[in-house]
Parts: C-alpha cells; structure tokens; sequence
C-alpha cells in the first residue's frame, strides 16, 4: 500500500508492514511513514515485524543504533520472540542498549501476554480431562527458563480455587515433598490436587524422579483423603501427563 505525502500525493516505495532499512540513524530522522509507531497507528500492530514491535518497547537507540537496529540486535541469528520469552533481565540486559528499564519492560509484556492466554481471574472452569489442565497452564510455563513446580488446588467439582507455586529448580523429591503440596490444599480447603511443572529442554517425557514424585504424592493423597488427579508436565506447546501413563495408580 502507497502512502501519503503531506499534501496527499502518493509516494512510491513502502507498503504497511514493509521493514525499513538497518542502520540508518536515529527513527525521528525517517521518514514519519516508516516509523513503527506511525505504522502501527496508520496499518495496525498486526502489520508490524517481530523487530518493529519490540522497537516500541525498547523506545529509544543506543549511539547511532536505532531502536530497530537494537531490536534486531536481539533477534539476530536463530533468536525468536519466543527464544526471547525464555530470557531473564540479566540475559537481555547482555544486548547492546538494553538497559534494566528496558529489560524489564520487555519481560512485563511476554508476562502479560502469557496471562492474556490463561482463563478470566476469578473464572472457575471444572478441568475434567488432561487436555483441560494443559491449556490451563501451558501458557503460564512453556517460555520459563527453569523448571516451576506447582499445585493447582481444585475443589469437589474439580475447579481451580488456588494454583500455588512450590519450587524452581531441577524437580527431585527434597524440593517437592508432599507436606507443602498438601499444606496448600488443606489451607485452600481443598478437595483434590492437580501438579503441574515444565521441561524447559524442550522435551516433555517423564524422568524416573518426576515418576517417583508422583507415586510419593499419590501415596500421600490416599492417607490424607486428597486424592491427586493428575501430574502435567509442560514442554513448549506440548505435555505429557501422568494420569494417562497409568502413573496414578
């Protein structure tokens, strides 16, 4: 699409989501058409790049880089937005121009996204199949670079009334004992629990303490009356959950 010059001629060249040029000085010097803020305002987010969303975020250059130079900084080589999810302040703040501020700011929008993903707070929906529990939380842990585990407190209809996380860390049986598992659901007047934790590798198969965990857990659930429905692991879009693998028995 051919936009406008100031007094309506149209000039050649640029079309809504087109990317500009690298290395070409601060965004204030282009041209008002080809800055990703007027582009968004002109075309809408949808038709801006991964580097020229992230270049509203960071705001401004560093010396004669310009936001957009930074931004593609960051996603240079096999670099993703969704490689960048998985970067804490310290890794991002390693990038030329990306100061603290900076850091953080791009960190509190992939969290909002990742919200944005999970149900409505307050929204109580029975999880009533493996699948129902994964959607749940996928969105919360698949960009995390380091393992969560965590309790998902469900009442008598199987909704969620509390999810409360109890480690970060390499999962082992001395950083999840059934005591704080079931402390949450107690606390939460609880009728079951559902556990959940990510692979940030990549893969989600089952290792031999993620098994033992469980069995410990549903050893735990039988003599407390809180039974455990399920232990979900997340890895990236997918899950395996224990339920299904006969693991609960």
């Amino acid at each position: 699409m051919p936009r406008e010059g100031r007094k309506g001629a149209v000039v050649k060249g640029e079309r809504a989501g087109e990317e500009p040029r690298r290395g070409r000085g601060p965004m204030r010097s282009w041209p008002a058409g080809e800055r990703p803020r007027e582009k968004l305002l002109r075309y809408g987010a949808g038709t801006l790049s991964d580097a020229e969303l992230l270049a509203l975020l960071i705001r401004t250059g560093c010396g004669t880089s310009s936001a957009l130079d930074v931004a593609w900084g960051m996603l240079s080589g096999e670099m993703t937005l969704a490689g960048l999810a998985r970067r804490n302040a310290l890794e991002l703040m390693r990038v030329e121009g990306i100061g603290q501020a900076k850091a953080l700011g791009i960190l509190a929008a992939f969290e909002i996204g990742r919200r944005l993903q999970a149900p409505p707070g307050g929204k109580r929906t029975p999880l009533r199949t493996p699948d129902d529990a994964a959607r749940l939380v996928i969105p919360l842990l698949r960009d995390l670079p380091h393992e969560v585990f965590a309790v998902l407190v469900l009442d008598a209809q199987n909704a969620v009334i509390a999810t409360v996380e109890l480690s970060r860390g390499t999962l082992n049986a001395s950083l999840v004992h059934p005591r704080e598992v079931f402390k949450a659901a107690v606390d939460n007047r609880g009728a079951a629990v559902l556990v959940v934790h990510n692979h940030p590798s990549g893969n989600p198969e089952p290792s031999g303490e993620d098994i033992a965990v469980t069995h410990q857990l549903v050893a735990a659930g039988k003599i407390l009356g809180i039974p455990l429905h399920d232990h979900i692991i997340v890895a990236g879009n997918g899950y395996v959950s224990l339920a299904e693998r006969g693991h609960l028995v």
